[in-house]
């Protein structure tokens, strides 16, 4: 292939990369929003600034589209757990990074929560039909079992903390905040989405979390 030709074909390669990304951001927020029956492919199309075409030359269809985004949430936040290389600091420092992190992900991820409500409200049936999403959370269990496994080690964590139990309840917590928060607000009669009132959540999930681990 001639310099010209291999040029023109990687700059075709990024632009095709480019278009798909834009495509799968574009559905993050359709289906956050509408879940996988309401959304609207020409929506997407829309948001994405490209040709319907496009998307079914890509994914295939709606269904084959959703499967594509909801593994991208996925895989982006384990990806991004995998780079905070928690063996590298002290256990309690590793856990406080990790709470820290899952709240911030999600208080930056509005979408990420939308499709998660719809996913648990079709029964899940798109991650239970995906081998990829079926990987996606064993490394990361993995990484806490052994943050827990040097905690205790050093008698910092007290035994018998499961982990796939102790990321349920970290989750949890950022997770009910944020997908609940316009219900807590009224009811409380709190803004839990003013600045002040997340950043004080935030410290009392990470120290909350914390307590529960430490040796008596």
């Amino acid at each position: 292939m001639s310099t010209s030709r291999s040029v023109r074909a990687k700059a075709a390669g990024k632009e095709a990369g480019g278009a798909r990304e834009a495509i799968l951001a574009a559905a993050r927020q359709e289906f956050s929003a509408k879940g996988a029956a309401g959304a609207r492919v020409n929506e997407i199309a829309a948001r994405s600034g490209v040709n319907k075409q496009l998307i079914y030359y890509y994914f295939g269809n709606k269904e084959g589209l959703y499967a594509a985004a909801l593994e991208a949430v996925y895989g982006e936040i384990r990806e991004l757990e995998q780079g905070l290389l928690l063996e590298e600091e002290a256990p309690d420092d590793a856990m406080r990074t990790l709470v820290a992190f899952s709240f911030d992900y999600l208080a930056a991820h509005p979408e990420f929560i939308g499709m998660l409500k719809h996913e648990n409200a079709s029964g899940a049936q798109r991650i239970r039909q995906s081998p990829t999403l079926q990987g996606l959370n064993s490394p990361l269990i993995a990484m806490i079992r052994k943050t827990l496994k040097r905690g205790v080690a050093s008698g910092i964590f007290r035994q018998g903390i499961d982990p796939l139990n102790l990321y349920i309840s970290i989750a949890g917590m950022s997770y009910f905040f944020f997908s609940n928060g316009a219900t807590l607000s009224s009811i409380f009669g709190r803004d839990l989405a003013a600045v002040r009132s997340v950043s004080a959540y935030r410290r009392h999930v990470v120290d909350f979390a914390l307590a529960g681990l430490m040796a008596r």
